[in-house]
């Protein structure tokens, strides 16, 4: 027989669950909202977080846990403890605290150069030796010249490493490095390891690489893991010679072969005090990833000057070190003095960098940005070209370059300073992404990239004002609502 105290509860749950879930769904929401209020830096991230919290009862909560959360920064406060115990030599470092005029940077970068220590936290190095290098066709066998040349230690970082003709070869040289007794360490994104299939870190364990992923899948990492992918390029080999830039590990950047769908891209080589920098910020993704900590002469030896350029890491991130690098290119476009050259295959800028882009041109400072005409993301295209208006009308300068694909971030400033890495000028690398770059203060380097700058836009064809105005109504309604998404491009 029933309990007649629960058949009498049954009976009244129709009356009274509704409000129960009601006060739970609203004080929830509350919650949730205190937490955007207090949390969010971007007042529009907020505001839009707060609607969706408020309009879509319970599952605008539950996306924001998934999506809105910024858990990075709880595994960045072990990455500061982790920071404190690389000591890498550095007798070469320019403290800015002891820097003249008469230094290697020139009086009128020496604010920049104050900005960038202070947000950095690393020191400008000099004595090092950079060169870049264009497309696969020269990046890819001088990479593998150092792999096979190491004897002590490897560190490649890379968000795409495919598992075709390009990273074939790359698996080979790092599994006979493996063989002959080098300590290697592989670093691939989680999410770019996929873009071939199978994902390269299948091939790499298999050969006996020390392999891992990062943030590697939504059911290990967290749906709020999902969007920050690791972004960087790195590879060192004895921590005396390194490589960064934008280019991935794939057969498209081969130019020799003919593949479809090339790429067109720059790398740097490095050698010198700056290596210990680059070295320093794989050491940090990998004690991120898997918390063993990389230390001693082997992968941080004494390094010695071996050139004439002064330059400096900066690494970005959704941790501690949030909107650096927008903050440092906000910062060159305010020293520039007569030409700012910005090369850059995704172009989505916030309404603060738009302003200082059009701040720069008003000032009378050329402004030429180069961009793709043919983008292989079609959404991020249309987007950028319903922006295009707000940096044509104060004078700024915009050059489509014909196919192949332009994957290339440069920026240049007064042919004095230079900016060469990972970060494109979109929302996705100045806030989401793990990026990495180094700013160069070598007017012989910056000469020699604005040169290469110069000549991409002999190729390319100037949009005006009047035709982005004259877009037809459909066309300009669809950059529009592609332009809505652009945080997430």
């Amino acid at each position: 027989m029933t309990d007649p105290l629960f058949q009498a509860y049954v009976r009244s749950l129709p009356v009274w669950w509704p409000y129960a879930a009601g006060t739970f769904v609203a004080l929830l929401s509350l919650a949730a909202t205190a937490h955007v209020v207090v949390r969010k830096r971007d007042v529009r991230a907020a505001i839009g977080w707060v609607g969706l919290i408020w309009l879509v009862p319970f599952f605008g909560v539950v996306l924001y846990a998934a999506f809105g959360l910024n858990r990075i920064q709880v595994r960045a406060s072990e990455l500061h403890v982790i920071r404190r115990r690389l000591p890498i030599s550095t007798p070469a470092a320019l403290s800015i605290a002891r820097l003249g005029t008469a230094s290697a940077v020139s009086a009128d970068l020496m604010p920049l150069a104050r900005l960038s220590e202070k947000l950095s936290g690393r020191p400008l190095l000099r004595g090092n030796r950079v060169t870049f290098l264009q497309n696969g066709d020269e990046a890819y066998p001088a990479m593998l010249e150092a792999i096979a040349g190491a004897r002590r230690t490897v560190a490649l970082s890379s968000y795409i490493f495919g598992d075709d003709r390009a990273g074939k070869r790359f698996v080979e040289a790092l599994a006979a490095a493996t063989g002959r007794g080098v300590d290697v360490r592989v670093l691939v994104d989680g999410f770019g390891a996929r873009y071939t299939w199978p994902p390269v870190h299948k091939a790499l364990r298999r050969a006996g690489v020390n392999t891992e992923l990062f943030l590697p899948r939504v059911r290990e990492a967290g749906l709020a893991f999902f969007n920050l992918r690791n972004h960087r390029k790195i590879l060192t080999a004895d921590g005396r010679v390194a490589f960064t830039g934008g280019m991935n590990i794939q057969a498209r950047n081969i130019h020799a072969d003919d593949p479809p769908h090339r790429v067109r891209d720059v790398h740097f080589r490095i050698e010198g005090p700056l290596v210990g920098q680059l070295q320093e910020a794989f050491a940090e993704d990998w004690a991120f990833t898997t918390r063993e900590v990389l230390e001693g002469p082997d992968w941080f030896p004494s390094l010695t000057e071996v050139g004439d350029t002064t330059a400096r890491v900066i690494s970005d991130g959704p941790d501690g070190d949030i909107e650096i690098m927008r903050t440092v290119l906000l910062g060159a476009l305010s020293s520039a003095r007569e030409s700012v050259r910005i090369v850059t295959p995704y172009f989505l800028p916030d309404p603060g960098m738009i302003s200082a882009l059009g701040v720069a041109a008003l000032r009378g400072v050329r402004v030429d940005i180069v961009l793709p005409e043919h983008v292989n993301i079609w959404v991020a295209g249309w987007a950028a070209t319903a922006q295009f208006w707000q940096v044509l009308q104060p004078g700024c300068r915009v050059h489509l370059t014909p196919l192949p694909f332009d994957h290339s971030k440069i920026m240049v400033v007064d042919r004095k300073w230079a900016a060469v890495g990972s970060s494109n000028w979109d929302p996705r690398s100045l806030r989401l992404n793990f990026e990495l770059d180094v700013e160069v203060y070598c007017t012989k380097v910056a000469v020699a990239l604005d040169d290469l700058v110069a000549a991409r836009i002999a190729e390319a064809r100037e949009i005006t004002l009047q035709e982005v105005d004259a877009r037809a109504m459909p066309v300009k309604i669809r950059d529009g609502v592609a332009r809505l998404l652009s945080p997430y491009l």
